[in-house]
């Protein structure tokens, strides 16, 4: 009688760190990507289990593991993709032709439409990764730097080019406007998450317009 093979028991998720260097490598499965993201934009990282991705995805245990090593892992898709999602519609708002005051309007606007709408998708992630994991993960705040960067880098270009059009005041350099415009931004991206009187949120975006 020939031996019989007996096979392993899956492996758990672990919540190591993934083992490959640098920005994590691109996972092809973005509907599997896209639920994770709804998974751990509703609990965070420390409130979300193995069992709860697997429930939020589709996949077993064993499936995830295969695909992503590490409950780390896969956070760090989740917010990769988050950022890209999330960039590309800032984008396309702060580099359309027009008015500067009128994008940067357009920006806020979208931001409470996105959050009032969209309580636990992409925008969520990229918010609250930094308030959860920025300060004591290297990899998660190497990657919402990397964001904030870019983000910061395209709103420089659009204060210079409101100042040098005369649209924008000079009284502080294009840097220094960009930077306290992104802070109040993302200010107004934690209150949306707390106010869902719109009248209210929009009072702040024109409060945020005012002296520019």
């Amino acid at each position: 009688m020939p031996p019989q093979l007996i096979s392993s028991p899956p492996i758990p998720m672990s919540a190591e760190k993934p083992t490959f260097p640098g920005r994590p490598r691109k996972f092809e499965d973005q509907d599997v990507i896209d639920a994770a993201v709804a998974v751990f934009s509703a609990n965070g990282y420390a409130g979300t289990s193995a069992q709860d991705l697997c429930d939020g995805t589709g996949l077993g245990r064993g499936s995830l593991y295969n695909a992503f090593g590490s409950k780390q892992a896969l956070y760090e898709q989740a917010l990769l993709r988050s950022h890209e999602q999330t960039m590309s519609a800032q984008l396309s708002i702060l580099t359309q032709s027009g008015r500067v005051k009128e994008r940067l309007h357009t920006l806020l606007l979208w931001g409470i439409a996105e959050d009032l709408s969209q309580p636990e998708q992409h925008d969520a992630m990229v918010l609250f990764s930094a308030l959860e994991m920025g300060s004591k993960d290297e990899a998660v705040a190497s990657l919402n730097n990397e964001y904030r960067q870019h983000l910061e880098q395209t709103l420089v270009a659009v204060f210079i080019e409101g100042q040098r059009s005369g649209e924008l005041n000079n009284k502080a350099s294009a840097v220094e406007m960009a930077r306290g415009f992104m802070a109040g931004y993302y200010g107004l991206r934690v209150l949306n998450k707390n106010i869902s009187d719109r009248k209210i949120l929009e009072d702040v975006v024109a409060g945020l317009l005012i002296n520019l």
